[in-house]
């Protein structure tokens, strides 16, 4: 089952898909955490079975998202990642947070602020929590996890340089989408295939199996810090090949498209526009 955002005449409205096209829900699901919770997929089911779904049609897609719903992201969790980057691997995860100001949804263009051409792409597998939760084990932590989806963590390179918080905080900046797949239908989210394109040219690639600090470490690590509420979602870090560390740096430009697609789940395409 694939879970959306969409909007439909100034209106959220969650959209789903239990194989082919997606419908909308009746209004009554006004949330993505409602919509995922165990208790709605039955009463989905039923709606998608029976024909009661209104065609998204041109409905907008949103982000993925509720108001509130916090992203918390996790840095140099590739080998490959770290390896580029000169640095050391780290023993416990390394977590920052991006506000949802930072983030456009699928398709909508990810700002190149005026101030900087040092606009990097970063491809990313990201869990979507369903269950709240604080000082969650790992052998617990995959049955908080609802569903997954496409990230890019977008960041501004010489501003990282002051901070990360700085870097990765640019307003619309980043991207998610375009949809939340149900943890069900990947019930095993290390032997998923990222792949990250610029303008239709790979630039990223690897196995999930491959991050440094598995996803129910990482669960564990956040959750010790902080209870996890239904809707959080935490990106799991980017694999070798970003622009910074390659000779020349390719930077995304106005007028790129830039993908991350994720076996299993999908392609998140965005424009690049330029910033005001």
């Amino acid at each position: 089952m694939k879970i959306a955002r969409y909007l439909v005449q100034g209106k959220d409205r969650i959209g789903v898909s239990t194989g082919g096209d997606f419908g909308l829900l009746a209004p009554e699901f006004s949330s993505i955490t409602a919509a995922l919770a165990p208790e709605s997929r039955a009463t989905i089911e039923q709606a998608a079975k029976s024909g009661t779904l209104e065609p998204a049609g041109a409905a907008q897609l949103q982000i993925p998202l509720d108001a509130g719903a916090r992203i918390f992201c996790i840095g140099v969790n590739y080998r490959s990642h770290v390896a580029e980057t000169h640095r050391e691997v780290e023993p416990q995860p390394s977590v920052f947070i991006r506000t949802q100001a930072s983030i456009v949804a699928h398709g909508a263009g990810m700002v190149r602020p005026t101030i900087s051409d040092n606009f990097d792409y970063e491809g990313e597998l990201t869990v979507v929590i369903g269950r709240r939760g604080r000082l969650i084990s790992q052998a617990d932590a995959l049955a908080h996890v609802a569903g997954y989806t496409c990230f890019n963590d977008g960041s501004i390179r010489d501003f990282q340089k002051h901070s990360t918080t700085s870097g990765k905080n640019f307003e619309a900046s980043g991207a998610c989408g375009p949809w939340i797949v149900a943890s069900d239908e990947l019930p095993d989210p290390t032997t998923l295939t990222l792949v990250t394109r610029l303008n239709g040219v790979e630039v990223q690639r690897s196995t999930t199996d491959l991050l440094i600090h598995s996803i129910p470490r990482i669960i564990e690590y956040i959750s010790i810090i902080t209870t996890l509420e239904p809707g959080d979602i935490i990106a799991t870090g980017t694999p070798a090949g970003v622009g910074s560390r390659r000779t020349p740096p390719l930077w995304m430009k106005p007028g790129d498209t830039i993908e991350v697609d994720i076996s299993g789940i999908g392609v998140l395409s965005n424009p690049i526009v330029q910033g005001a």
